[in-house]
């Protein structure tokens, strides 16, 4: 059995490894990773989606949205909240989330369009 996702034989360009390899040492890339990790959980995701409107929402609300307790949305609030992808503020005895930044509403909405128009490869 022939594959075609790996290399027939073993042979790597070592200027561009290297080249690589200088351009990680300058990104901070094991500090994004919990970042995405947070994000890799439908629930989470789903609500990052519905704090992609322009509105903000409760934590009442949200739960409705994913169709979850408030202690299990909240749960999903804190960890969101603790990567810097959503903000709240209290009114009273109510707290209102939202979107940390238009970044975040960018990534989401990209990585869905991409899902949307990409899968022609047949897996």
């Amino acid at each position: 059995m022939h594959r075609h996702d790996v290399c027939d034989v073993y042979c790597y360009d070592d200027e561009k490894v290297e080249r690589v390899q200088r351009r990680l040492r300058d990104e901070p890339i094991a500090e994004i990773v919990p970042f995405f990790k947070a994000l890799a959980d439908e629930n989470r995701a789903k609500i990052v989606y519905a704090l992609c409107g322009e509105e903000e929402l409760c934590v009442c609300d949200l739960a409705n949205v994913i169709g979850a307790t408030v202690a299990t949305a909240s749960h999903h609030l804190r960890i969101l909240y603790k990567q810097g992808i959503v903000k709240y503020r209290k009114e009273g005895k109510l707290a209102f989330y939202s979107l940390d930044d238009d970044h975040i509403r960018e990534l989401l909405l990209v990585a869905l369009a991409h899902r949307k128009e990409g899968d022609g490869r047949g897996e």
